[in-house]
């Protein structure tokens, strides 16, 4: 296969090496030629992904965020053939899908909102790595739900990957969700680092603050257009919340410790529930 990847970071590159790792033809590009010039030189692809070898991919995977996805395929919509599958791995659907589905049937082709769930707090192409994505879940958003011959194709691009389930959902659905599971995550771990306390942590501290913390360094300008793109089901998602450290600060307040057991147990229980 002939496959485009769009960004060279973490997860334009890490496709990029899982497609090779295949022995697929690979056709990059990024913003930065740097970048771009040792993607190439180091196998990662076999050549850049321009006007003219656009028309040549099976597939075009765009790993950019949001708003550099639309303007990307907006501009080279016209170079795109037919039978070329888009996806884009943004981690909003909603603001990418309602922008691109028309781009694409403006001009012929076909686009797959897409969000690969796997990444790493080590950001750029350095970090990337062929099996980033190997067993994982890739969230696929397609334009229609009943077309076998169409999610027939989209397993059959995205297999070299490695991926280990294709989930098949809405964008809104995916936006809610993806609020509590991914972008909550990110915004707590960020807010909780910012305690007066965290700089006395080292020698104090073990598990419990490398696992909330990990995920506090971030591309601040990536996650502030995610979260607000997404910000109705952020601020419900932070309501709900605000509203439940509310209770465990009350219990704290009132001295109430067997209200503060209650809290505790409660959230073991669900996440006991959850996992099981």
């Amino acid at each position: 296969m002939n496959i485009g990847i769009v960004g060279m970071g973490l997860i334009g590159g890490s496709l990029a090496k899982a497609y090779r790792g295949g022995g697929h033809t690979v056709y990059a590009y990024d913003t930065d030629d740097a970048i771009l010039g040792f993607a190439v030189l180091s196998g990662a692809a076999n050549g850049v992904l321009d006007d003219n070898t656009i028309g040549l991919c099976d597939a075009v995977l765009i790993a950019v965020n949001p708003g550099d996805a639309v303007r990307y395929l907006e501009s080279a919509a016209k170079n795109i053939a037919e039978n070329t599958i888009v996806f884009d791995c943004c981690g909003i659907k909603r603001f990418v899908c309602e922008r691109c589905f028309p781009i694409a049937k403006q001009h012929g082709f076909t686009f797959v909102g897409g969000h690969p769930m796997a990444g790493s707090h080590k950001a750029g192409f350095k970090n990337s790595r062929a099996n980033l994505f190997k067993g994982e879940t890739m969230v696929i958003v397609p334009p229609v739900y009943d077309d076998a011959s169409l999610f027939g194709k989209i397993e059959e691009l995205l297999k070299p990957v490695g991926f280990g389930r294709l989930s098949v959902t809405t964008a809104k659905q995916h936006d809610e969700i993806i609020a509590f599971s991914s972008q909550m995550a990110h915004i707590v771990s960020n807010a909780y680092i910012k305690s007066p306390t965290a700089r006395g942590h080292k020698g104090l501290s073990a598990g419990s603050y490398k696992d909330l913390t990990r995920v506090a360094r971030l591309n601040a300008d990536m996650w502030a257009e995610l979260c607000t793109e997404n910000n109705d089901f952020m601020i419900q998602e932070l309501d709900s919340f605000i509203g439940a450290l509310s209770l465990y600060r009350k219990a704290l307040l009132d001295g109430d410790e067997r209200a503060l057991k209650e809290l505790l147990e409660e959230g073991s229980r669900l996440k006991a529930e959850l996992d099981s």
